[in-house]
């Protein structure tokens, strides 16, 4: 009896594969727009609302809240009711949360009002209904970025896993670089508005796209055997090019009894919490960079539209650094490779903090630390695929991108308040030490994949 997943792994891939880590490419980076569409307004909002950096630190961490949520909670929806219909039930709520953003008193800030009230707040209710919608928005992202990692482990040839995963990742650095490139060219500090109208439009897009060209994944399919299951494989498989199945391979007990709850026993425990670790240390890094790099330049006495610049090309650095890596690691070890690259993160931002104030020379560096910070990212994401089994594929990953994530809500907020004692080449010396410190926690990661 053939196993439906064996015919995807030990097959090559087909143009319908092809086209669907495509998709999870553009899913990616939409992420990567979104995530970063609040780091490419905010130089308006300060302006608009007259707001402090500190202030701006706790907007700027919102998303990363809400994906935290998203990214644990929809993460393990993806394993029990499919990859599919999670990813579509997230495009609906981050286009939701990136239209309702627009608005600064809208539905929400009409509930967080009294609120504040009852409390003798003097919070400005607008940054606070902001910060709602972008919780919102982070809800859809981090849900997705769960279930996509999944898809592209699961439509990918074993030959072509790692490299896949590789070049999905890579689309949240050309979906910030792309967005910053067009919001940039006719942002003005009253026009920050358009930049979230932009993502909810392309939000939006993608919903019917997924709906007819991204099909249930195999791998999933044949693990739950939902009503209906070998049809919908053999749906699948020729749909994908291959030969179909005459019936499903069984599934014993002890697999049944698997779920997510896996991830917080032996031998998964130790797994969970180290690529929790690796993942959260670097992303404190990460977004401390890619948040706060367009309010820098702009302190420095350039334009709002320069700093968008700046930014997109941090991110062409980071769409090079994941190609490079995923690349390399069909050669070397993605766990070797990914912990260089952490090593050189720390380098590179530490260097960003000397930066003088040359527009050339702020694109070079930070380019530079896009490339390392990205590849890092990148290396992670595949080593996710490789650790965590078919059933636990987009939960692991999303407890893993979830607690990382959340914990990097503080990066932003404590480079705000860091900012009021220490210098800039202080700060970034501090922020950088994130991704030394996942390099440690790297090494003691084994790589075993499993299914």
């Amino acid at each position: 009896m053939t196993d439906p997943r064996d015919l995807i792994a030990n097959s090559p891939m087909s143009t319908r594969q092809v086209l669907v880590v495509a998709i999870t490419i553009a899913l990616n980076a939409l992420d990567g727009f979104d995530v970063l569409s609040i780091s490419f307004a905010s130089p308006g909002i300060m302006a608009e609302w007259q707001i402090t950096r500190v202030q701006l630190g706790f907007v700027l961490s919102m998303e990363l809240f809400g994906m935290a949520l998203g990214s644990i909670f929809l993460g393990s929806l993806a394993d029990k009711i499919g990859r599919r219909p999670t990813v579509l039930g997230c495009l609906v709520v981050m286009a939701t949360g990136m239209f309702m953003a627009t608005t600064s008193t809208g539905v929400l800030g009409g509930l967080v009002t009294p609120l504040l009230a009852m409390f003798g707040s003097n919070v400005d209710v607008r940054l606070a209904d902001l910060s709602m919608w972008r919780i919102v928005t982070g809800l859809g992202i981090g849900g997705m970025l769960a279930a996509i990692n999944a898809v592209v482990a699961e439509f990918s040839s074993t030959r072509r896993r790692d490299l896949n995963v590789a070049i999905m990742s890579i689309g949240y650095p050309v979906g910030a670089a792309l967005g910053g490139f067009i919001t940039s060219t006719g942002l003005e500090l009253s026009e920050w508005r358009s930049v979230f109208y932009f993502g909810a439009t392309v939000t939006v897009v993608m919903i019917p796209i997924v709906f007819f060209l991204m099909p249930e994944s195999v791998h999933w399919l044949t693990r739950k055997q939902p009503d209906g299951a070998l049809e919908k494989i053999n749906r699948t498989l020729r749909a994908l090019g291959h030969p179909t199945v005459a019936e499903l391979p069984a599934v014993s007990a002890d697999v049944r009894k698997r779920s997510s709850g896996d991830l917080f026993r032996p031998p998964l425990l130790a797994v969970t919490v180290l690529a929790t670790m690796a993942y959260f240390f670097h992303i404190t890094t990460f977004y401390y960079i890619v948040k706060w790099v367009p309010t820098i330049v702009v302190g420095m006495g350039f334009a709002p539209s320069s700093a968008g610049y700046v930014l997109s090309w941090l991110n062409v650095g980071g769409a090079t650094g994941g190609t490079v890596l995923g690349l390399l690691s069909q050669r070397f070890s993605v766990k070797a490779l990914t912990i260089i690259v952490m090593l050189l993160s720390t380098v590179a931002v530490a260097l960003f903090g000397r930066s003088p104030a040359d527009l050339t020379k702020l694109i070079l560096i930070c380019m530079v630390s896009g490339f390392c910070t990205n590849a890092a990212i990148t290396g992670m994401y595949a080593i996710f695929a490789k650790v965590f089994p078919t059933h636990v594929r987009a939960s692991g990953t999303g407890v893993a991108v979830g607690v990382g994530r959340g914990g990097s809500v503080l990066a932003p907020i404590i480079a705000g308040f860091l900012f009021t004692a220490y210098t800039l080449p202080t700060v970034s010396l501090l922020m950088g030490l994130g991704s030394l410190v996942a390099a440690i926690v790297l090494l003691n990661l084994r790589l075993e994949g499993r299914e």
